[in-house]
């Protein structure tokens, strides 16, 4: 599948990156790039509501405003200057239900990653884990700390044989298209699985050339050594399934999709 609609949640984590991934994506793949902002209303019981008084609440009204302006003032100077077909939206409600309400008619879609010390107003929870999981199109989370110059030049495909790995693969192919250099990871396989390498036979069919690895994570979380594995391939982004699990298991044993969303380094694109 072709990537022609992009679309990119400009909040308050990673903003400037995400914006600055989604112009070089729509440049590089032709892509229309919607830009969308939720301002989510405090949830302030009716009575304590009423208490507060019209100034505070006129107050809060006003700082969403505000911050729906800098975001808009951040897509349009990140694609503004790149020639780049663009739309804007704004909302004001559930965070998630907003992302989707748009997101269905795209064929990617940008978040960012939560960023632990924003004020608790301007953050919100799992953003792009409970995407992965409800939206049905790919996911791709930009960390909230660096920039990125190259996205998708150098692609590490986390496999698993899973179903949401598969998934994950099959999402990344339009963008492993124009990849440098893809690598397909196993973690912990089994000795004499094939896996990888029908990944690769796969891929190959499709005009994609990449590499087979495993590596064995046996006193490390299998994340971490994902992420070990990224720095040392130089990879710029990081292909996945997500909640390949039960999300229960994940959230009470510890999972490989939790940790990433907590330590990524370099973008990754989930599906699930």
């Amino acid at each position: 599948m072709a990537i022609k609609d992009i679309l990119v949640h400009v909040g308050n984590s990673a903003r400037q990156g995400c914006v600055d991934v989604a112009a070089a994506l729509a440049a590089q793949h032709g892509a229309h790039v919607m830009g969308v902002h939720v301002t989510t209303p405090p949830d302030i019981p009716p009575y304590i509501e009423a208490q507060l008084g019209a100034d505070v609440i006129d107050a809060q009204v006003r700082f969403g405003e505000e911050m729906a302006a800098e975001a808009k003032a951040a897509f349009d100077q990140g694609l503004g200057a790149n020639n780049i077909s663009t739309e804007w939206r704004t909302m004001r409600g559930d965070l998630i239900e907003g992302i989707q309400a748009y997101g269905r008619y795209a064929d990617l879609v940008i978040v960012g990653q939560v960023n632990p010390d924003e004020p608790a107003m301007s953050s919100s929870e799992d953003v792009a884990g409970r995407l992965a999981l409800s939206l049905g199109r790919p996911v791709l989370a930009v960390p909230y700390a660096g920039s990125f110059a190259t996205v998708g030049k150098r692609v590490l495909v986390a496999w698993d044989g899973s179903r949401a790995a598969a998934r994950a693969m099959g999402d990344a192919m339009a963008l492993m298209r124009q990849a440098d250099a893809v690598e397909v990871l196993g973690v912990n396989v089994e000795e004499g699985d094939s896996g990888g390498q029908d990944a690769v036979a796969h891929l190959s069919r499709h005009g994609i050339k990449a590499v087979a690895r495993t590596v064995q994570a046996r006193d490390m979380e299998p994340g971490a050594m994902m992420l070990s594995h990224a720095a040392d391939f130089g990879a710029d982004m990081l292909v996945m399934g997500a909640y390949g699990h039960a999300r229960w298991r994940e959230l009470v044993m510890g999972g490989v999709t939790q940790h990433m969303l907590e330590h990524m380094t370099i973008p990754v694109l989930m599906s699930h």
